[in-house]
């Protein structure tokens, strides 16, 4: 069973170096997956589940989203844009960061610099550790489409609670990766040819 989980793991996010330590791997990964629980309660509240701080008609809660897009593709589409991105983090422990895969035109085979990676990675990291911390004191706070206060109360929060609070490691767990990223590739002598996976 574990060795099929493997085996489906790396066709779908290539092969981890060799050189990765196991804390790097696993931070790499964890930052990917601590975005899951968040996209899922969005997703929920997109289709109307009755799972926020408004309840009933969700028509007046559509913010600067245009009327012709429906509020559940809107929330799919966020959600899969915050997963893509948290994704990146598996590039800091895999071949396709280090060198650009074979199947993009042009680049494919060229190492990748270690700033290229690790700049937007390192950024990334200051502002999700920052903005989460930032977000922390007022996280039961919503404000309604007519300007009143609104807080969560009960299961909801709980549920909240439970789908948001993972997002407080995906600051730290890039950083770590980062790190070793930084580390690893700075440490390993260059190659003289490399494949592209």
């Amino acid at each position: 069973m574990l060795r099929n989980a493997r085996a489906v793991v790396r066709r779908t996010h290539g092969h981890t170096v060799a050189d990765a330590p196991r804390w790097a791997v696993v931070s790499a990964y964890a930052a990917s997956l601590v975005v899951l629980p968040s996209c899922l309660w969005r997703i929920a509240l997109g289709f109307g589940a009755p799972i926020g701080p408004l309840r009933g008609d969700m028509s007046d809660a559509r913010g600067d989203v245009p009327a012709w897009v429906p509020m559940w593709g809107y929330t799919i589409f966020l959600s899969v844009l915050s997963e893509a991105l948290a994704f990146l983090a598996v590039g800091l422990v895999s071949r396709w960061g280090e060198v650009v895969p074979r199947w993009v035109p042009g680049l494919a085979g060229r190492r990748i610099p270690v700033l290229a990676a690790a700049a937007p990675a390192g950024m990334g990291a200051a502002a999700l550790t920052v903005g989460t911390l930032t977000a922390l004191p007022g996280f039961n706070d919503f404000t309604a489409p007519d300007g009143t206060a609104v807080r969560l109360e009960g299961w909801r929060l709980i549920l909240f609670a439970v789908s948001y609070g993972p997002l407080i490691a995906w600051g730290p767990l890039l950083a770590a990766a980062t790190v070793a990223y930084c580390l690893r590739r700075r440490q390993r002598p260059s190659p003289t040819a490399l494949t592209a996976p």
